[in-house]
């Protein structure tokens, strides 16, 4: 880790005012934004009928890792019943009624639940830290593997329109995927305005396919009775996993309900699952249900056979572009929880590039986004199908749902006063279906599973190494610092030479002298008339005001401590958060102002807290880590770096 990378988010500032909702929640509409919800929150979720039925049914029948039984009627209305309560209690119990309201002024997601956590236990918790990283790695698994089952369980329903279209759905899935994850350093803004209005019309389109066949069959309004679904599993233990471990499928995409939160906000995002998407969703698995019941051989593919055989083509073209919107969300989603990790500590410095004048959230990251379509295309070519995938999907999301669901334990019982008791009876038993689903797709490791657990593994393991060498190097360079009160005293009795200007020492810890002060003591004897010890915070809160982002300290003749505080949600910008001193009455010259980085090379040591692997990851990682100079936006002629050589 450089000293750059040292002031890169450190330890999470619980003492920072709390922000406030963003500022598009006011200015847009409601029903704008739920309109917006339906597009990009429910895009993964609203397109799980593609297979979910399917695949449910074809583990009850055709034996995986179970029993096969045959296709019964009750059969098929107890597997409803399994798919809809699923979506009721994972989904509208779980996301939209408790853990929406888990918000960190306005912002959701896994890494803000860590956040909240910590609050709420008033420390940095390291098994808090550690679930953390474990839901972050969980959650780019299920990032690789959405676009590509997703595309691909689209473009299977060209085989329905005419055979000879069978060979042309692999190259077909590639080629959208490459295209797709090649238009993501332009932007997403203007494709983010059809998002709303297009699956707005699929899940339309989705109720309207099923109410065309709800009436071949109504027994399957039946399936609303949970005893039918409760009563199969407990009558056939054997085949009970290999039915769960698809039944899942139909809640994935659950998790982007509170990921993004703070883009759409409480009501919204309710108000869209409870009118348009868990209607549709009930509609579509019903006629499905119905369909299977009235013509078994439909069980192929129950989705696209809803469908006229003049509708087929247009429904095909319609499912590719919904499931192009369930892996746009999931992508942007990827590159928001990278960005939360870079500001808590648990990831190196990242390029982050801006693809919109107007909002901040819209960004694009590179080297995020090249990683994830080298894992989608290898993801692709090697399993081939969506119901190959479908072995491989389950494990990455419920290992992130069993995570959120223990940190939000924490939440309520701390933060919103529940205690133990309460929040036990409350979510136990939504955390024991959580585990039940997880442990019934871990039968399917073999078959596909262990993808996701290797692509989180590599993620984890990442993560991890970063938190542990940062602290490593930390402590080690530690003991050989000077105190910076005593460095001021030294030099108030022996000044050296002045020149003019402020000079600007970026640190990590504000009670030493940071390295490039010494070196430029040292070698060049000079001490400028302005000398300012900066310190960039990460808070545990999405955003900071204005107005609480700076806080100064005049230390000694010609010092000052500086510590800027940023939200977990924000990218730093120290020249802006610098002009805020001029209220304060601080007064200094950006163009005669030089900032001092201390750059230090990083050799393992031969004795270390880590083994020898983990610290050459760790030095790899401090070397591709991005420039502080971009990452802090700082003015490139206003820099000066020293070079300093440290082991870890």
């Amino acid at each position: 880790m450089t000293e750059q990378q040292a002031v890169a988010p450190g330890h999470a500032d619980s003492a920072v005012p709390e922000a406030t909702l963003p500022e598009s929640h006011h200015k847009a509409s409601f029903w704008t934004l739920t309109l917006g919800a339906i597009g990009v929150v429910y895009g993964d979720i609203g397109t799980s009928p593609l297979y979910a039925m399917r695949e449910t049914v074809m583990a009850a029948t055709g034996g995986h890792h179970g029993t096969p039984v045959e296709l019964t009627r009750d059969l098929v209305i107890s597997i409803l019943s399994l798919l809809l309560w699923a979506l009721i209690l994972t989904v509208s119990v779980k996301y939209v009624v408790l853990l929406l309201r888990a918000d960190n002024k306005g912002e959701g997601g896994s890494l803000t639940l860590v956040a909240l956590t910590q609050l709420a236990l008033g420390r940095r918790s390291l098994p808090v830290l550690v679930m953390g990283m474990a839901g972050a790695a969980l959650f780019y698994g299920d990032a690789a593997i959405t676009p590509a089952i997703s595309v691909l369980s689209a473009l299977e329903g060209l085989k329905l329109v005419a055979p000879a279209f069978e060979s042309y759905v692999l190259p077909g899935a590639l080629g959208i995927l490459i295209a797709l994850f090649a238009v993501q350093s332009r932007g997403t803004g203007k494709v983010a305005a059809f998002f709303g209005p297009l699956t707005l019309l699929w899940f339309v389109t989705m109720a309207g396919l099923g109410l065309l066949h709800i009436a071949d069959d109504l027994e399957v309004l039946l399936a609303f009775n949970p005893y039918y679904g409760v009563s199969f599993l407990v009558t056939h233990p054997g085949t009970a996993f290999a039915i769960l471990g698809s039944v899942c499928l139909a809640v994935t995409g659950a998790e982007a309900l509170y990921a993004d939160l703070g883009h759409f906000g409480r009501r919204p995002i309710r108000m869209a699952w409870g009118t348009v998407v868990f209607p549709a969703l009930a509609l579509n698995y019903l006629g499905q249900g119905a369909l299977v019941l009235s013509n078994p051989e439909s069980i192929a593919n129950p989705f696209f056979l809803l469908a006229p055989p003049w509708l087929l083509l247009p429904l095909v073209i319609l499912a590719t572009l919904a499931t192009i919107v369930a892996s746009q969300a999931v992508i942007t989603g990827a590159y928001s929880l990278t960005r939360q990790a870079v500001q808590l500590g648990l990831l190196p410095r990242l390029d982050v590039r801006f693809t919109s004048e107007t909002h901040q959230g819209q960004i694009y990251l590179p080297r995020v986004n090249w990683l994830l379509l080298a894992a989608v295309v290898f993801l692709v070519v090697t399993f081939g199908s969506s119901s190959s995938l479908a072995s491989a999907y389950g494990i990455a999301v419920f290992g992130t749902m069993v995570v959120t669901t223990l940190l939000a334990c924490v939440v309520m019982s701390r933060s919103w006063g529940w205690g133990p008791v309460k929040t036990a009876l409350v979510m136990v038993p939504l955390l024991l279906i959580d585990l039940t689903f997880l442990s019934s797709n871990l039968v399917k490791l073999l078959d596909g599973g262990y993808v996701p657990l290797l692509i989180a593994g590599v993620f984890f393991v990442i993560m991890f190494t970063w938190v542990k060498g940062t602290r490593i190097l930390f402590e080690k360079t530690r003991k050989i610092d000077v105190p910076l009160l005593e460095l001021v005293q030294m030099l108030e009795k022996s000044p050296p030479h002045r020149v003019k200007g402020t000079a600007v020492f970026l640190t990590s810890d504000p009670d030493t002298a940071p390295a490039a002060l010494l070196h430029n003591l040292k070698h060049n004897k000079v001490l400028h008339e302005k000398n300012v010890i900066l310190t960039v915070n990460s808070a545990d809160i999405p955003r900071v005001e204005d107005e609480d982002r700076v806080a100064i300290e005049h230390v000694g003749d010609s010092f000052w401590r500086i510590r800027l505080s940023y939200g977990y949600m924000e990218t730093p910008n120290i020249p802006r958060g610098l002009a805020i001193l001029r209220k304060q009455g601080f007064k200094f010259d950006i163009m005669a102002t030089s900032f001092f980085l201390s750059r230090r090379s990083i050799r393992p040591a031969s004795q270390s807290g880590m083994p020898l692997w983990q610290d050459k990851l760790f030095i790899s990682l401090a070397k591709s880590a991005s420039d502080a100079t971009d990452f802090f936006q700082i003015p490139t002629g206003r820099v000066v770096e020293v070079g300093t050589q440290v082991t870890v």
